[in-house]
């Protein structure tokens, strides 16, 4: 061991260091990942809770030392309990760091070179969509993810496996539509599923006019790396949600640009990546078709 300087008994060595800057790191992220929720609260009485044994124990208070000491002695059950949550998404960020991704993408990450139609991206019927609903003030909630299928949240939503569509999308998001309430997947180009759950944020630090869609959209973007779209059926404001964060009142334009730069910035991306624009005539799967019908024939009959 390398000793690197001296502190009275204590010899500090670069492995010290390196030691202190690790638990610093480990300690800021979990303050940042605790940051704003009601367990940040928790921890630091749990923290001080431990100091006060600590110094309880060395002054040699051995009644109260005894007593604490019992609830020290199931501290990581403790833990575990009360920050079930903070635990899942800790883990849940490591796991979307670290997975494989399905199907033959572990053999395209050493083909490189090798073009995927699956990286072509239609663009302007979502932002037509998007802004028609904001005109009608049309509540939608829509996460783009190119990373992951995010199969959890597909499965909890019905599946619809269609290419993107400006007609499909508007009449999934219809009032009079039963996909309506809740939220769209977009996956390699096609929309994934409808009516999907997204877990709702606890974040207290969330603007009170923040409605139950814009918290799904925090939860969701905090837990994944993801790209949410937010219309407010109240205001018909366009928001987009990231990394835990909102940016609000946004113009089409705006949106455009945020989800050029979701897609194109993939880590495994190539120069090949491309954002097409789409043809004349919008094509439709008899899935989507029938949604479209319906949607339709229900506007016709209110």
């Amino acid at each position: 061991m390398i000793l690197l300087f001296k502190i009275g008994f204590l010899d500090i060595s670069w492995l010290d260091i390196l030691d202190i800057l690790a638990v610093s790191f480990f300690m800021y992220q979990l303050y940042k990942l605790m940051h704003g929720s009601v367990a940040i609260k928790i921890f630091l009485g749990v923290l001080s809770l431990y100091l006060f044994y600590l110094v309880v124990k060395a002054a040699q208070m051995e009644l109260l030392a005894s007593i604490l000491g019992q609830f020290m002695s199931v501290g990581v059950l403790a833990t575990i309990i009360l920050f079930q949550q903070e635990i899942r998404k800790f883990l849940l960020v490591i796991g979307k760091s670290t997975s494989f991704k399905s199907g033959d993408s572990f053999f395209r990450s050493f083909a490189i070179w090798k073009k995927n139609e699956d990286d072509l991206f239609v663009v302007s019927p979502v932002i037509d969509a998007i802004k028609a609903m904001s005109g009608t003030k049309t509540g939608a909630l829509i996460v783009f993810t190119r990373d992951s299928e995010l199969k959890f949240y597909v499965d909890s939503g019905d599946l619809i496996d269609a290419e993107i569509s400006n007609r499909l999308l508007l009449a999934i998001f219809n009032k009079y539509s039963p996909l309506h309430d809740g939220a769209v997947i977009i996956y390699k180009n096609r929309i994934r599923a409808a009516r999907c759950i997204l877990p709702v944020s606890e974040n207290d630090n969330l603007p009170a006019q923040f409605g139950l869609r814009h918290r799904a959209a925090v939860g969701m973007s905090e837990i994944t790396d993801t790209l949410i779209v937010i219309v407010s059926e109240e205001t018909g404001e366009m928001s987009v949600a990231e990394h835990g964060e909102v940016t609000h009142n946004l113009s089409g334009m705006e949106i455009r640009q945020r989800i050029i730069e979701y897609l194109t910035t993939h880590p495994e991306s190539t120069d090949e990546t491309k954002l097409e624009e789409p043809q004349d005539k919008e094509e439709a799967t008899p899935e989507a078709e029938a949604i479209i019908a319906y949607t339709e024939q229900a506007e016709k009959s209110a």
